[in-house]
């Protein structure tokens, strides 16, 4: 059975971004070391445009192969032209609004949210599925969500979208392992208690 993974980045109050879905603020924090780190843990994560311009392109994937991502995260790409933001990945966007894909590398999942996401955890693969957010998501995943990589930044937000929407019962995951940055960002990878 194939893990799925939220590998988030969160300000130390637990927002992924201000009210909009904004994190740029965290930007700042990927200096060379976090970059490596990630380039060499998570390549997948970071999206395609993104590894053309930074040179890194030819890096293979290591953990995902298949990333699930809700409209507004989804939205952030299309408003720059770019309807296939990962396709070095199978796509999916959980959207019930967004009706006809833009891109055929992207499948919408209008219905069934839960069961589409049983179907992909059940296929044989080596690679498991990257929950890449935003909060209504991931709180419509918690029961099906199997690890938390969660990237946390030395900002204070103060309010925002948090990391989970709300509308769930509590939730208890065990702490893996916690990797420490120069620049203070943590990286916490958690596995959800059976």
């Amino acid at each position: 059975m194939r893990k799925l993974t939220y590998y988030i980045a969160c300000s130390i109050d637990g927002f992924i971004g201000d009210p909009e879905g904004d994190a740029s603020a965290m930007f700042a924090y990927v200096d060379e070391e976090l970059f490596g780190f990630i380039a060499a843990e998570y390549p997948e994560t970071i999206p395609t445009h993104g590894r053309r311009q930074m040179n890194v392109d030819d890096l293979p994937n290591k953990r995902f192969d298949t990333i699930i991502q809700g409209r507004a995260s989804y939205d952030l790409a299309l408003k720059e032209g770019i309807t296939s933001p990962y396709a070095h990945l199978r796509e999916y966007v959980a959207s019930r609004t967004l009706g006809e894909s833009p891109d055929p590398n992207v499948e919408i999942i209008a219905d069934d949210l839960v069961g589409r996401v049983r179907a992909l955890k059940a296929e044989d693969s080596a690679y498991d599925i990257y929950l890449c957010g935003g909060a209504e998501l991931a709180g419509a995943l918690v029961d099906e969500i199997d690890e938390l990589v969660i990237k946390t930044y030395p900002i204070v937000q103060g309010s925002g979208m948090p990391m989970f929407g709300s509308g769930f019962a509590i939730t208890h995951f065990a702490l893996e392992s916690v990797r420490s940055f120069d620049n203070g960002v943590l990286v916490r990878t958690y596995s959800r208690k059976r």
